[in-house]
């Protein structure tokens, strides 16, 4: 089923000044140093994910969670204002593959997963992303060795 995003958006904030739309033109390219298959991948979403005992996401919330990559994904709970969840529930994979990523791991098709993936939930204030949650997820994937991120936005 398709999602309306804008038009849900909108709605959500209707109370709310009108969004402005970021509009990236600069944004830097660095390719990669090594080949895919060599590189030390982590996942990194904004599907709303956590672990049954962390925290649950709330509105406007800056924060993100660590999910260990060989954790079980029956054990992945959701909380995100943006999707209707019903399908990521069913099979987490499909917003946040981290299932997937273990096959190509041991297919030898990336070097290996990073021991964590990181999940977290949009805020609607680009300022904020790149300023504050985004160096400091940065930040924690540099010290745990990633080569490469894959992002999967919701």
């Amino acid at each position: 089923m398709p999602i309306a995003y804008i038009q849900r958006t909108r709605e959500r904030y209707a109370d709310y000044p009108a969004y402005t739309w970021v509009v990236n033109t600069e944004t830097p390219w660095t390719p990669l140093a090594k080949p895919i298959k060599e590189c030390r991948l982590a996942l990194v979403g904004s599907g709303g994910f956590y672990l049954a005992g962390q925290p649950p996401f709330e509105d406007h919330d800056l924060s993100y969670r660590l999910i260990p990559s060989d954790a079980d994904v029956r054990a992945l709970r959701i909380y995100h204002h943006g999707y209707r969840d019903d399908d990521a529930d069913r099979d987490p994979n499909c917003v946040f593959p981290l299932e997937r990523l273990r096959e190509l791991e041991a297919a030898s098709v990336i070097g290996g997963l990073a021991d964590v993936a990181v999940s977290f939930v949009m805020t609607y204030a680009a300022h904020r992303e790149v300023t504050e949650r985004g160096p400091r997820i940065a930040a924690e994937l540099t010290a745990r060795n990633v080569d490469v991120a894959l992002l999967v936005p919701v």
